[in-house]
């Protein structure tokens, strides 16, 4: 899926992780596209960590941190623990169809389908 530059051998200081980190725009507007409750924010900033070059590194870390909350290494963290999904509050519904938006040409599934019985 993504293009992970670094292998598991090698070793880059934290400076070196954040500059080379796709969500490192140098202004710090992307923090809050990591840190949404929206759904499609969170589903922007998934698909932003695919294409990552340090997207290993940076799930490893979090899981090691137990990062509370956010988007890391392309997996939505809450409470120190990855979430499949994050829902939206309140009951689910019985019947709902997959809710899905493109982001650059590629389909991202913001919300998944849901069929009871």
């Amino acid at each position: 899926m993504g293009t992970d530059v670094l292998s598991g051998d090698e070793e880059l200081g934290t400076a070196e992780l954040r500059a080379a980190a796709a969500c490192n725009d140098g202004t710090g507007e992307l923090v809050e596209l990591f840190f949404s409750e929206d759904l499609h924010d969170i589903a922007r900033a998934k698909h932003l960590c695919t294409t990552c070059p340090v997207r290993r590194p940076c799930l490893q870390g979090a899981i090691e941190r137990r990062e509370p909350c956010g988007v890391w290494g392309g997996e939505l963290f809450a409470n120190g623990r990855v979430l499949a999904h994050k829902r939206r509050r309140g009951r689910p519904p019985k019947h709902r169809p997959a809710e899905v938006i493109v982001i650059d040409g590629t389909d991202v599934v913001v919300v998944p389908e849901i069929r009871s019985a």
